[in-house]
């Protein structure tokens, strides 16, 4: 039996255009459920590279990955960091 390789899902790998990712963007912040948009922020951090984030807000590449595992509540710092630096690539 052959063995299928298989990849983590990132949405972000599929849009064309950066209309798709502001209104990706912008469903997920506006969810009642804050994890969905934690979730959406984690996938677009490791699609623009977790490094090129980290240097990009000044938060530590080591702390971003923890935070964005899901495995610990990001403060609302870094947060705000990631918001900011999304603020200037999409109109959220």
């Amino acid at each position: 039996m052959t063995k299928i390789k298989t990849s983590p899902f990132n949405p972000f790998d599929y849009f064309e255009t950066n209309e798709e990712i502001q209104a990706f963007l912008q469903d997920a912040l506006h969810d009642e459920n804050p994890e969905v948009f934690v979730t959406v922020l984690g996938h677009w951090v490791r699609h623009h590279g977790v490094a090129e984030v980290a240097e990009s807000t000044g938060l530590n590449r080591e702390s971003l990955y923890k935070t964005l595992s899901g495995k610990t509540k990001p403060s609302w710092a870094t947060v705000h960091k990631l918001l900011l630096l999304l603020r200037k690539n999409y109109a959220l």
